[in-house]
């Protein structure tokens, strides 16, 4: 559906507002992960791979995904794997690429990380928000999910 020009309006409004408080959020929610030695790139990557994202299994591959050059995840992926975070294997399939694994401790901080997070989100809105204003969100949450095609 277009959008009109008082929707176009509202819509920026909005666009900021969520930026905003969704700024806030991610920053809190790293606060409350064993991440502090990990860049945010880092921590992405790592999330990535635990989910097992198609096409996360590369460099290139994860580049695109996290919209960062080559180069920028080259360094990315040298800092995980010097913490023993993940480990690259020649590709089975074509021995000149390099396919990217979680290692146990990676898949370990990963999953506990992940945990962390949504169970120190779930306390708060729990105790934050009644149940009609938890079917606000659930319904944001499906909402939000359309603008990234999910």
């Amino acid at each position: 559906m277009p959008a009109h020009a008082s929707d176009a309006s509202q819509a920026a409004a909005v666009a900021h507002d969520l930026r905003v408080v969704v700024g806030r959020l991610r920053r809190r929610m790293r606060e409350v992960a064993a991440d502090g030695d990990l860049s945010p790139s880092q921590v992405s990557v790592l999330t990535r791979l635990g989910k097992g994202e198609p096409g996360a299994a590369t460099a290139s591959g994860l580049a695109a995904l996290e919209h960062v050059r080559p180069q920028s995840m080259a360094t990315t992926l040298a800092a995980l794997e010097g913490a023993g975070l993940i480990r690259r294997d020649p590709d089975t399939a074509d021995g000149r690429r390099l396919v990217v694994t979680l290692t146990d401790p990676g898949r370990e901080r990963a999953v506990g990380d992940g945990q962390a997070r949504e169970q120190w989100l779930a306390r708060t809105m729990a105790d934050q928000f009644d149940a009609d204003e938890l079917a606000v969100l659930a319904r944001a949450c499906t909402l939000l999910a359309r603008l990234d095609g999910q």
